[in-house]
């Protein structure tokens, strides 16, 4: 099925932002995003989502770290149209790993978690123990890609001490350390992911 088709989580954007709005990130114990996400979720071919700023796309956008390390899983998306398919994301760097919520995802009762372990779990290898919690939150309406979007921020933590790309639409992958990011976000060569840029911050008060 072409992926525009399919059925995929939605909240309204007037219900998600009705008590509280924010622009950039949001720790999470400023406000539970993620349970208004899941008590007021419906679904929509995403072809129609993509292009109703009414309605909010939750994504779980995850960060793999080794707290030991002081690194997180950063990598580099596939330039190449047959590898990386979404034109809005290829070549870019990254360190979020996630994607839509689709309707099989709906197997407990939180279909979010349940999505960002499956993308988890596509996307790279792990070979240690994980754990997980909600970061924050992102919203970024100032793009137009931004504006249908809405990141529920999961921080992993993992003893291992390799990850590894499991995903060929991931050109390079690997632990690097804060430094690194910043010199990624610095550089005239690396364009980052808007997502990406904005949970730098947060990432580097873990990191330090």
């Amino acid at each position: 099925m072409d992926k525009y088709e399919k059925q995929i989580m939605v909240v309204p954007r007037e219900v998600l932002f009705k008590e509280k709005y924010f622009q950039g990130f949001l720790a999470a114990d400023q406000h539970d995003y993620e349970q208004i996400a899941l008590a007021n979720l419906t679904y929509e071919k995403r072809k129609l989502a993509e292009e109703n700023s009414q309605l909010k796309q939750p994504i779980g956008y995850c960060l793999i770290i080794n707290k030991k390390l002081k690194q997180v899983f950063a990598y580099r998306r596939s330039s190449a149209d047959e590898e990386y398919g979404e034109k809005r994301l290829q070549g870019k760097w990254s360190w979020g790993v996630g994607g839509h919520i689709e309707k099989y995802d709906v197997d407990n009762d939180n279909a979010i978690r349940t999505s960002m372990l499956r993308e988890l779990e596509e996307e790279v290898k792990i070979n240690g123990s994980i754990k997980e919690s909600v970061l924050g939150y992102i919203n970024d309406d100032e793009t137009a890609v931004g504006s249908v979007h809405f990141g529920i921020l999961y921080l992993i933590e993992t003893n291992s001490e390799n990850v590894e790309v499991n995903d060929p639409e991931m050109a390079w992958g690997g632990f690097v350390d804060i430094n690194r990011i910043k010199e990624i976000l610095q550089s005239l060569d690396c364009e980052v992911e808007t997502w990406s840029e904005i949970a730098a911050g947060p990432l580097e008060n873990i990191l330090k």
